[in-house]
Parts: structure tokens; sequence; C-alpha cells
């Protein structure tokens, strides 16, 4: 079963988190930075707070990255992102308030994405930041930023390449790749 680790300073948020995750998944739920740091090992999905008072949640994405923790991370907030989330090594981005569909959606979306190569993984999370970035920032402020015109640049590329992997497949190396997709994931269900 899928491990998630609920981390939020707000106790009631993190709990409500939980209990909505709970019995589809595997459920743990801390309320501070320093007991994330704690948590991570063994986590496959986690959401993180990225304001809390003790260790941000920035600087722990950055502890799980650093200790190549392998674990895909949602950073949740009140806060609209800003262009520097452009760099951070998150894999979604969710702006609060967060309802239960949304969070079920993300946390599929997520254990989902852990299945990827690493390409694939790293298109899908450049995406999902330009995504939060089109949804939280004026016209104007994407237009005229650096940033964003780099970070679509490196998604085209991204994008680039992943279509020549797949220009290269035929028919039979779709097939024989799905079968093997499908069987992966029948061996791995407990």
């Amino acid at each position: 079963m899928t491990e998630v680790l609920v981390v939020d300073d707000e106790v009631e948020l993190a709990e409500l988190y939980g209990s909505w995750l709970d019995g589809e998944y595997d459920v743990r739920t801390t309320h501070s930075g320093g007991e994330a740091v704690d948590e991570l090992p063994g986590s496959d999905v986690v959401l993180l707070d990225r304001r809390m008072p003790d260790i941000s949640g920035d600087e722990v994405l950055a502890i799980a990255r650093d200790r190549e923790i392998d674990c895909r991370v949602a950073m949740g907030t009140a806060v609209s992102p800003e262009f520097d989330v452009i760099e951070m090594g998150f894999d979604d981005y969710l702006v609060k308030p967060v309802s239960r569909e949304e969070l079920l959606e993300t946390v599929e979306r997520l254990e989902r994405r852990s299945t990827y190569d690493e390409k694939l993984q790293r298109y899908f999370s450049l995406v999902s930041r330009r995504a939060a970035l089109k949804r939280e920032k004026r016209p104007e402020e994407l237009a005229t930023s650096e940033e964003f015109h780099d970070l679509t640049d490196r998604i085209d590329a991204l994008r680039s390449d992943l279509d020549a992997i797949l220009d290269g497949f035929d028919d039979r190396d779709y097939s024989a790749t799905l079968r093997d997709v499908a069987a992966d994931a029948e061996f791995s269900r407990p």
C-alpha cells in the first residue's frame, strides 16, 4: 500500500487530510518540519506544508532531495506561488484551501508518476509548476518573467525529447511496453 506522509503545522488540517486519505493509503501525519524529516524515509507521497515555524517545507524538501529520498512531493500553501517555485524539487503544488477531491486526485496522480522514468517525472513536475504559476499569476506577470519563459523552454525541450522517443516506437513496441507495464503493475500489488 502506498505510504502517504501529511505534514502541516495546523494539526486539524493535517488530521483532516489524513482522514480523507485513510483507507486508500497508509497515512502518517506530522505537525512540524523536524518531525517530517524523521518520517521521510519510507514515504511514497508527501503532502508538505510550505510555511511551518520550525523547519519550512522548502527546507524539508531540500533535505529529502539532498538525501535522495525517492518520494513524490506536493507542496501546499495558502500563499500564491512566486517564481522561486520553478527551481524547487517538488512534483505538484497545491494552493489552500484544498478540497477532498483535489487532494485525492493529487495523491493518485503522484502515485502514478512514481512509476514513470526520470525524464517523464521531470516533465510532469515542470508542467505542474507552470500550471500553478498560470493559475495564480496575472498574464502580464508571466509575459515579463524571464524565469517563466525559461521554464516553458525547458518543458518544450523535454517534450521534444519524449516525442522523439515515442516516434521511434512501432506498434509492437507499444504493445510490448503496455504488456510490461500491466504485468509490472499486477506483480507490484500486495
